[in-house]
């Protein structure tokens, strides 16, 4: 009887071994690169902006005094709608896209600035601005330029990234990589686009990704990386060697009790 539970369990161990091994096909990634002609890259990817977002928006010129009004004071945080917020380390304020796509600008009041790019904005501000005091220099950027990454990595979290250039290679590598157990074709990158959240599967071992328009990622984005089917059959089989051996130790122990139990025992 110890023999019989003793092979099944050497024979469940070998299978999970089997099934844990994996071939470079399973792992190494752009196969193809040698066989493909990826196309140029031709225009510059910048990020969109959301609501939700923080912006912080700077306002500068040869004339400090007059581009004053158009920076957000501690002064007057109180009596903007929760449009700004403060670093403790930098002491830089920042605007909040609302639910309507707008902030509320210093002299301006609301503008509309969901779906224009941080160059765009500046551009816009620097043109409205301009009609009213000379040379102004206007800087825009993202203060809460977040991604996610999830599953079979070997750093899961949410990273703050400091450009808003990123793709997925940069992302991952943020999270020390995939783990050998990851599937590498599998990949889901979940976006919201306008307002309805959508999903992209990648496949790292193929070299398209690099012309793919999710190979740069935006903020908020999520990367959930699953574990492929070695991982799981092994998880599985593992699940069911210690379901077999605790259920044999109980109907061993629970026999031996009846039989020690038994008149005729004693």
């Amino acid at each position: 009887m110890h023999r019989i539970i003793r092979n099944a369990i050497l024979l469940c161990a070998s299978a999970a071994l089997l099934a844990g091994c994996a071939s470079s096909k399973d792992i190494l990634y752009f196969q193809d690169i040698d066989d493909v002609q990826l196309e140029k890259l031709t225009t510059e990817y910048e990020a969109v902006i959301k609501k939700d977002d923080r912006l912080v928006i700077l306002v500068s010129g040869p004339d400090k005094t007059v581009c004053a009004p158009y920076n957000l004071t501690l002064g007057e945080m109180g009596t903007t709608t929760s449009t700004a917020s403060t670093n403790p380390e930098t002491a830089t304020l920042s605007y909040l896209v609302d639910g309507d796509g707008c902030i509320n600008f210093p002299t301006m009041g609301s503008i509309k600035v969901e779906g224009m790019t941080r160059t765009e904005l500046a551009k816009y501000l620097t043109e409205r601005i301009g009609k009213d005091i000379k040379d102004p220099v206007v800087y825009v950027s993202f203060k809460n330029y977040k991604i996610t990454i999830l599953g079979e990595v070997r750093n899961p979290g949410t990273y703050v990234m400091e450009s808003e250039k990123n793709n997925i290679l940069q992302a991952l590598g943020r999270a020390g990589d995939l783990n050998l157990t990851a599937k590498r074709d599998g990949i889901i990158l979940m976006r919201e686009v306008d307002g309805v959240m959508t999903h992209y599967k990648v496949d790292l071992r193929k070299s398209d990704i690099l012309e793919s328009p999710y190979f740069y990622l935006q903020q908020n984005d999520v990367i959930y990386v699953p574990a492929n089917a070695s991982k799981v059959a092994t998880a599985n089989t593992a699940t069911g060697i210690w379901s077999v051996a605790i259920s044999s130790v109980t109907s061993m122990v629970a026999v031996a009790s009846l039989l020690f139990s038994h008149p005729w025992s004693k």
